[in-house]
C-alpha cells in the first residue's frame, strides 16, 4: 500500500470549510442544480457514491469516479451502487482505510486523469479524503464534485489558486506526519512532478 498520509485531527476543522461552491438539497435536487453551472470543464472528476450516482443518472458522464459502495459510512443501496457501474470506465480497485490517503490513491488517481478512457476508481476501505489529491491534480479548468452528508453537493473548479490552496492544506498535512522526509516523492507527485 505504500506511504499514507494521515489527517490529523487538529487540521480536521480544516476540512469543514467548503472548497467551491455548495448546491443545497437532497440526492438528486443538488446534483440537477449544479449541472447548470458546470460548463464544459476540461475533466470532470465525482467523489462519492449519491453524487456519482445522480450525474450518470442526469446524464452527465465523469471523467474519473470514484466509489466505495458506501455512503455516509454505511452500505449504499443497491439501486446506488448498481448505478454507479457503467460500461464506459475502465475499473481499477485500490485499498485506502478511512481518514488517510495512500500513496497508491495518489497513483491511481493521476494515471485516470492523464488515460483517455473514463474511469471508475473503486476504493476499498474510504474515499471521503479523495477529493483532495483530485482537486491537486486535475488540470486547470476542471471541475471536482463531491457529497456534503446532509447538505448537498460541493462543486470546485480547479484554478491556479485553488491549487495553490490545497498544495497549503497539504503542506500543513505533511507537516504534521512522521518521518517527514519519505513523503517528499509523493509531494512531488500530487505537484505534478
Amino acid at each position: 500500500m505504500g506511504l499514507q498520509i494521515f489527517l490529523p485531527e487538529s487540521l480536521r476543522h480544516l476540512f469543514r470549510e467548503p472548497f467551491g461552491i455548495l448546491y443545497e438539497g437532497v440526492g438528486g435536487d443538488a446534483v440537477r442544480s449544479s449541472v447548470k453551472d458546470l460548463g464544459n470543464p476540461t475533466k470532470l472528476i465525482s467523489v462519492g457514491d449519491v453524487t456519482t450516482f445522480h450525474l450518470l443518472e442526469s446524464n452527465i458522464i465523469p471523467d474519473v469516479l470514484i466509489v466505495d459502495d458506501r455512503t455516509k459510512r454505511a452500505p449504499a443501496s443497491s439501486q446506488v451502487v448498481d448505478g454507479t457501474k457503467h460500461q464506459g470506465f475502465a475499473e481499477i480497485s485500490v485499498d485506502n482505510p478511512a481518514g488517510v490517503i495512500t500513496e497508491e490513491l495518489i497513483s491511481v488517481i493521476g494515471d485516470a486523469l492523464v488515460s483517455d478512457r473514463n474511469v471508475r476508481i473503486f476504493v476499498k476501505g474510504e474515499e471521503d479524503l479523495a477529493a483532495l489529491p483530485a482537486m491537486l491534480m486535475a488540470p486547470i479548468g476542471s471541475v471536482v464534485m463531491y457529497g456534503q452528508p446532509d447538505k448537498g453537493v460541493m462543486l470546485v473548479r480547479v484554478t491556479e489558486s485553488k491549487k495553490a490552496e490545497i498544495k497549503d492544506l497539504f503542506d500543513k498535512i505533511l507537516e504534521k506526519q512522521d518521518h517527514k522526509e519519505q513523503f517528499n516523492n509523493l509531494r512531488r507527485k500530487l505537484n505534478g512532478y
